[in-house]
């Protein structure tokens, strides 16, 4: 329905009741119609910003954590117009229980929203999941050059052949265990936990170094390292890049947030609604002229 033509009905139910039941009785009536209709509305627009502020949490991609925070917030804004208008016919009503109501609910979703906001911020940065997208693509493009690089100097024929294949699998093997390592740091979300898979990732990358200038010393001359120390210089720049990330761990954040303090405002505040539904349904309205 469009808003003149919500505006028409309005204006003949209101007429009607005038008719009826006389200009204070019909206006009455009139306003506590209208006090039930913008109940149900903050009722339905609060269900829609709790459920868009939780996609804007469980989405996989930047874009659709951006579209379900935008959603939140014009959620957010018609809340607040709702409230503006409802608390006005209440006064003219003169419902005091049901406006001590509304103010509770006031109270209460001030609170929400300050914590709906921090969660949504932490949600659209999206610290973990750019981690794990430098993880599983550039990060893991520079173990791979990595080790073709490796793989080259292994096939040039040196004098201690078993000695350069060793070493080559012993520095291919430090840079696999880090990548092993990411996946579960990404994931973790107590700072101890992390920092213990920090220590092993640090002696890796010390072992792939320690086996790189090894071969500088046992390949033939015409082996070329500086690919391989490129690469391997990349992987680790990268690695330090993931592991800032998942420090922030804003995606771990938020979601515990969700899951924890937003979960019991969330339900006090729909508390508040449903008493306040209640409360003006219980209005009896007797006609007088």
């Amino acid at each position: 329905m469009t808003l003149a033509r919500t505006a028409v009905v309005r204006a003949c139910l209101g007429a009607a009741l005038l008719g009826a039941c006389g200009c204070r009785g019909g206006l009455v009536l009139t306003q506590l119609v209208e006090a039930r209709r913008l109940a149900a509305d903050l009722r339905l627009h609060f269900s829609q910003a709790a459920d868009a502020s939780n996609r804007a949490v469980m989405a996989g991609t930047d874009e659709g954590a951006g579209a379900a925070a935008r959603e939140a917030e014009a959620a957010a804004r018609s809340i607040e117009l709702d409230a503006q208008a409802l608390h006005s016919l209440l006064a003219d009503l003169g419902y005091a229980e049901d406006t001590r109501l509304l103010n509770e609910f006031d109270q209460r979703f001030s609170e929400y929203r300050t914590l709906e906001r921090t969660i949504i911020g932490l949600a659209i940065e999206n610290t973990n999941l750019r981690a794990q997208r430098l993880s599983f693509g550039p990060g893991r493009d520079a173990a791979d050059a990595f080790r073709n690089s490796l793989e080259r100097i292994a096939a040039t024929p040196p004098e201690d052949a078993s000695r350069v294949r060793a070493t080559v699998a012993t520095a291919m093997a430090s840079v696999r265990e880090i990548q092993a390592l990411q996946a579960p740091h990404i994931a973790e979300s107590d700072e101890a936990e992390m920092a213990r898979l920090e220590a092993p990732m640090a002696a890796a990358e010390a072992a792939a170094r320690r086996a790189l200038d090894t071969l500088s010393r046992i390949v033939p001359p015409g082996a070329d390292l500086r690919a391989a120390a490129a690469a391997l210089d990349r992987f680790t720049a990268l690695n330090t890049e993931l592991v800032t990330l998942s420090r922030r761990n804003s995606n771990v954040h938020s979601l515990a947030l969700s899951l924890g303090r937003k979960r019991t405002l969330t339900a006090a505040c729909d508390d508040s609604l449903r008493a306040l539904q209640e409360a003006l349904q219980r209005h009896d309205f007797i006609a007088t002229r």
